[in-house]
């Protein structure tokens, strides 16, 4: 009984008056800043209700990864330009676009901390490719995958699944035997392939979200990707990659593994 009206009075006291926004108790540790833009939660999450440090501070959100909040036009034009040089959205989806060959950005963002989606980038996994980005360029990428992930936050699909043969590695295919030394890739049918970092991560080669690094600045298609195999110096004369030799059956089913399905791009 006396529980219970310990409960009833906490719940009068911090009940709002009607109209009225709820009172915001981070105020009383931390001075207010952009107030007309709404609670404290609205840009940093946590739980304003409470004033247990720990439940207060649960899934906070550091001012640096909530400035796509305050509408800073530069800094979202800067995280697209660094979406689309790093060419993220081979892999990942993000404001709605690109592939699904691995986790979408979008889900990662409403499930992820802040520190959490940092430290993904700053230390990729395996088959990620490490882009040795500065922490401003990280801070900068969260903040455009949190603006991008606004009511974009569940998934419709699953990425790839990676597949292991039997004993732990991986199943003959025709891209670990001629390109895997050199070069990784996810794969719609294999999964993640080669374990190779001297050449680029080819994933998504042949979608509109790969850089376009082919001659004059054009897409890599298969037609361009079979003049490349036998010849890269044809295109670009300091290349270091030397010719590769495939039969028809073996460069069809090359381009089968890297070619994405249609439903798979956005």
């Amino acid at each position: 009984m006396v529980t219970y009206v310990l409960a009833v009075a906490l719940l009068l006291i911090t009940a709002p008056v009607w109209g009225q926004q709820p009172r915001q108790l981070c105020l009383s540790c931390h001075p207010a800043h952009y107030a007309e833009r709404g609670q404290c939660s609205d840009c940093h999450r946590g739980n304003p209700a409470s004033e247990r440090k720990n439940i207060a501070h649960a899934g906070l959100r550091a001012g640096k990864y909530a400035r796509f909040t305050i509408n800073n036009g530069m800094q979202m034009r800067e995280g697209e330009r660094l979406l689309d040089q790093l060419a993220c959205r081979r892999c990942h989806i993000s404001a709605g676009r690109g592939n699904r060959l691995s986790v979408s950005l979008d889900v990662s963002a409403s499930r992820k901390t802040a520190k959490e989606l940092a430290l993904s980038i700053r230390r990729p996994v395996t088959n990620m490719p490490n882009f040795g980005l500065e922490e401003g360029q990280i801070t900068t990428l969260v903040n455009v995958i949190y603006a991008g992930s606004q009511g974009r936050q569940s998934a419709d699909s699953a990425p790839v699944r990676v597949h292991f043969t039997a004993n732990g590695t991986k199943s003959g295919d025709i891209f670990t035997a001629k390109c895997g030394s050199c070069h990784r890739i996810l794969s719609e049918r294999l999964g993640a392939v080669g374990n190779g970092d001297v050449g680029p991560n080819l994933s998504g080669l042949f979608s509109k979200y790969y850089p376009q690094t082919f001659r004059n600045g054009a897409r890599w298609t298969d037609s361009n990707l079979r003049i490349w195999l036998k010849n890269s110096r044809d295109i670009r004369p300091q290349a270091r990659m030397l010719p590769v030799i495939l039969t028809k059956s073996e460069t069809k089913e090359l381009e089968s593994v890297i070619r994405l399905s249609t439903d798979l791009t956005r």
